[in-house]
């Protein structure tokens, strides 16, 4: 009797390893890349010019999500993502900054994780971010302390694509940080999307052996200013631009239209009310405003050589099967002038180069973010909507397209379901606010996804709330405005004055999330 019942309490111990073998095996490895400051509408596959062959091949291959949201500026979102909290409640709210309230530390709180330590911690995996972290400049919110096993990263908001000297007139500088060591970037130093880049492809060659899954978050600052691009790549798109921004939008809006990305009913908005009629613009100054543009493109364009660099990378170590990436923007196209910024370091040097620091402004911002108004900072459509990209061959179906809304709070749930983790209570003594968003992974496999009831913003005053097909808008200091998103989304027809009851409605229900949150009346904490 003995030994049968040894054999058969071997026979479980072999199946119960053989069970966790093929359920290590089969969870997926992830990477998020995630864009700076790059538009709606700046990639081919959202309605662009620029040449973005290899993202574009990961949405044909992949999954679109046309409804998809960030946070509306840098840090806000970045801290979405990692998190899945509103970045009130990890505390980031606004920038980096400590405005004296928990929802405006400016750095990652003890109540949250990231999407690193949960994966590393209950699952397994091994954990890499290289490129600009920007969620705080405290030691406890950095990446070697918030569950990263190799990371390279930026600490500021940006940096000359060339070298780490200041930007600003300050006295602050920019951190590179090599894991826990601070390092320096000089003007022989590899171009900083490339850095970005290598980084992360040396990573993925130091574990192409190991066995447990990997989670890759590629957080390029392209192409955030100063617009700064390799000489080759600007050559690419000198002279395209010479049509002008009106003539640019209306091409890119029929884009949208004609690969479903927006309803024909979503109208262009108007031309934002300080661009410049084209037209009227001399030689010298059309130029000047072909070359911002030229560089800027080519900045994203290099990203998208870089991402195929790393697709191939994965394809190279046998990766790429069991491989889901993510791809989004944090914010909208950015209408900051540099050059009438008293606070940045003034450079007029050859453009594009690391003697220049310019900004491409609002003209051209106005066309990232087609057909949409307003830009980076503000919460409507045009600083919050993202051009979201999910792709994971033999799972997420070829060339499909979602319409429902989703949010970056919904990254971090989305992580952790396809890793078969459960968000806990408490992590490492530490307890953790209730996750915020929804998974995304069942919309994946083709199951219906969770709907949010409502989501929410606040960015320095301004702040939103969609609920359904209604969005509720205002920025800092102005009254409410109300959009039917379903019939309107370029936000051109208020009715806030039709609809006053919804307007309580929808304000009712976000001042108790702004209250939930630790959201503050900007006017008071500036």
């Amino acid at each position: 009797m003995f030994k049968p019942f040894c054999i058969f309490i071997l026979s479980l111990m072999l199946t119960a390893s053989f069970s966790l073998a093929q359920t290590a095996k089969t969870k997926p490895n992830i990477v998020i890349i995630l864009a700076d400051d790059m538009g709606f509408a700046d990639i081919g596959s959202f309605g662009s010019e620029i040449q973005t062959p290899n993202i574009d091949r990961l949405a044909a291959n992949g999954l679109k999500m046309t409804q998809f949201y960030n946070a509306g500026r840098c840090c806000p979102s970045r801290t979405a993502l990692l998190t899945g909290l509103y970045p009130h409640q990890a505390g980031v709210g606004d920038m980096v900054a400590n405005k004296g309230f928990p929802a405006y530390q400016g750095y990652l709180n003890e109540h949250c994780a990231t999407i690193a330590e949960l994966l590393k911690a209950e699952a397994g995996y091994t954990t890499i971010v290289s490129g600009k972290w920007h969620v705080g400049l405290q030691p406890s919110a950095l990446a070697y302390n918030r569950g990263f096993d190799k990371s390279f990263t930026m600490l500021n908001n940006g940096s000359s694509y060339f070298n780490s000297k200041p930007l600003y007139n300050d006295g602050s500088k920019i951190t590179f940080m090599l894991n826990d060591k601070e390092i320096v970037r000089n003007d022989t130093s590899k171009y900083l999307t490339q850095a970005i880049t290598d980084f992360a492809i040396g990573s993925l060659e130091q574990i192409k052996d190991q066995k447990n899954p990997f989670f890759l978050y590629v957080a390029y600052n392209a192409p955030h200013w100063p617009i700064q691009a390799l000489p080759q790549d600007i050559a690419k798109y000198r002279g395209k631009y010479l049509n002008g921004w009106d003539a640019l939008r209306y091409a890119r809006y029929k884009k949208l239209l004609a690969a479903g990305i927006i309803k024909k009913e979503w109208a262009l908005s108007p031309k934002y009310e300080s661009v410049p009629d084209w037209d009227k613009l001399s030689a010298n100054e059309k130029d000047k405003w072909d070359t911002r543009m030229a560089i800027y493109a080519a900045m994203i364009d290099r990203m998208d050589i870089c991402i195929g660099e790393i697709l191939d990378k994965l394809k190279q170590i046998g990766k790429d099967k069991n491989t889901i990436i993510l791809f989004a923007s944090d914010n909208g196209g950015s209408a900051d002038e540099v050059k009438s910024l008293s606070t940045v370091i003034q450079k007029s040097g050859t453009p594009g180069s690391v003697e220049s620091i310019d900004s491409y402004e609002k003209p051209w911002a106005n066309v990232s973010n087609t057909p949409f108004k307003l830009f980076k900072r503000n919460t409507h459509e045009g600083g919050i909507s993202t051009p979201f990209i999910a792709y994971f061959p033999g799972v997420i179906k070829a060339g499909s397209t979602n319409t429902q809304v989703g949010h970056f709070i919904d990254i971090l749930p989305t992580c952790l379901d396809l890793a078969g983790v459960t968000y806990p209570e408490q992590f490492r003594g530490r307890k953790l606010t209730p996750v915020e968003g929804n998974s995304l992974a069942g919309l994946f496999k083709g199951k219906p996804y969770k709907d949010h009831d409502a989501i929410y913003w606040e960015h320095e005053g301004s702040r939103a709330i969609r609920k359904g097909k209604w969005k509720l808008v205002a920025e800092n200091n102005t009254p409410w405005e109300l959009y039917d998103m379903e019939s309107d989304r370029s936000e051109l027809n208020n009715l806030a004055a039709k609809y006053p009851d919804k307007v309580k409605q929808l304000e009712t229900t976000y001042l108790a999330w702004a209250n939930k949150v630790g959201v503050q009346d900007w006017n008071k904490i500036k």
